[in-house]
């Protein structure tokens, strides 16, 4: 196999990545507070297979790492109690069985305690980390735009919004949590604000998504087209150096 195949299947690799993650996306556009991926390559040089008055080093296409497009989605409105939004950059604070975890789906209700928890069960927690825990004998609950949850004339708690000196520390953790990759606790975020009774759509552009699927397998095509014309001419010229001999 020569240079030309390596490179080839190096860029194949990288276009079978790329193709999972806008799969990926499409199949989250309607998931609350998903957030859109993108696949980013880099070059890596290396030893030629061969030498036959070739470029040296040979660069190849690796994937690097996943980019995250962290904008506002648009927001939906619900009419839930415990349905919340937040407008600007945060996160909401869980408790999870593996640890503290953040996320944007606002898709909240509350256990027999009384604790406003996310669907599977884990407890959303305050601006101080302790759980909120709502006295259905006090009546209807107010959540305000600064997070503050109140029943009647009763201050509950607050529902605590974070956010990362660097979002490429946030990392995907499933059920749409992140997890903080660095040793630095995220701090307020006293920007961002919150909306009852609304939910944060995806931000994935199903067109957008669309087309690069169809640009995808146009390059993996490409590709292959290129490996093929590449192994026939080394083909002939085989079968012409036998017939030469």
């Amino acid at each position: 196999m020569d240079n030309a195949l390596y490179v080839g299947l190096s860029r194949q690799m990288t276009l079978r990545r790329q193709l999972d993650i806008v799969a990926n996306n499409i199949a989250n556009a309607n998931t609350t507070g998903f957030k859109v991926e993108d696949l980013m390559v880099r070059t890596e040089q290396a030893r030629p297979a061969k030498t036959l008055d070739g470029a040296a080093p040979v660069k190849f296409v690796l994937d690097d790492q996943v980019a995250r497009n962290f904008t506002q989605g648009a927001m939906t409105k619900t009419g839930g109690d415990f349905d919340l939004a937040i407008e600007g950059t945060g996160f909401f604070h869980i408790q999870t069985a593996n640890g503290d975890r953040y996320t944007r789906d606002g898709r909240f209700t509350t256990n027999p305690e009384g604790r406003i928890v996310t669907e599977q069960g884990s407890q959303v927690l305050d601006e101080g980390g302790g759980p909120i825990v709502i006295d259905p004998t006090l009546g209807g609950v107010s959540i305000g735009k600064d997070g503050v949850v109140t029943q009647g004339a009763v201050r509950v708690g607050r529902i605590g919004i974070v956010r990362p000196d660097d979002l490429s520390s946030m990392a995907k953790d499933g059920d749409n949590l992140y997890r903080n990759t660095t040793n630095v606790a995220l701090q307020a975020a006293p920007d961002a604000r919150l909306h009852q009774g609304m939910l944060e759509s995806s931000n994935v552009q199903p067109v957008v998504e669309i087309t690069k699927l169809i640009e995808i397998q146009r390059a993996y095509e490409g590709v292959a087209k290129m490996m093929d014309n590449t192994a026939d001419l080394h083909r002939t010229a085989v079968e012409r150096l036998g017939k030469v001999n």
